[in-house]
């Protein structure tokens, strides 16, 4: 056989098939995509009220947040204002200059944050700071 080619078999094989590793990688990657919003930590959406004159605060050891219809969360878990109190009052005794922050809505009810102002104090914690957007 002049010029022709025969194949026995012994030979290695040089070349990498890619298709199954773009299989896999597309794979990995649905994957990846369909389980991240499960991992994320979801967020309390709260608009902040504007002002002029902000000033840029550590943050607090105690984060609450209160969102438009009144409900109350601290550290981004839902609490009761009975719960507020406890987490309050173990943070001070823990440490006496610790400091929260209060993050409200601009639709809440003025009430409701003076409500959670008075549970933190009486329950110790003597400094805390409201959390606001800066005015552009």
């Amino acid at each position: 056989m002049a010029g022709g080619f025969q194949d026995d078999g012994d030979d290695t094989i040089s070349s990498i098939n890619v298709t199954p590793l773009v299989d896999v990688t597309l794979v990995l990657l649905i994957i990846f995509m369909v389980t991240t919003p499960m991992i994320m930590k979801p967020s309390i959406n709260v608009n902040l009220p504007k002002a002029a004159s902000s000033d840029q605060s550590a943050q607090g050891d105690l984060q609450i947040t209160i969102t438009k219809v009144g409900e109350i969360f601290a550290n981004g878990k839902k609490v009761s204002e009975d719960e507020l109190k406890t987490l309050a009052t173990d943070l001070s005794t823990k440490n006496p200059d610790a400091q929260a922050m209060i993050s409200a809505d601009r639709e809440t009810e003025h009430g409701v944050v003076i409500n959670a102002i008075d549970i933190i104090k009486t329950a110790g914690i003597k400094r805390f700071a409201i959390n606001i957007e800066k005015k552009q």
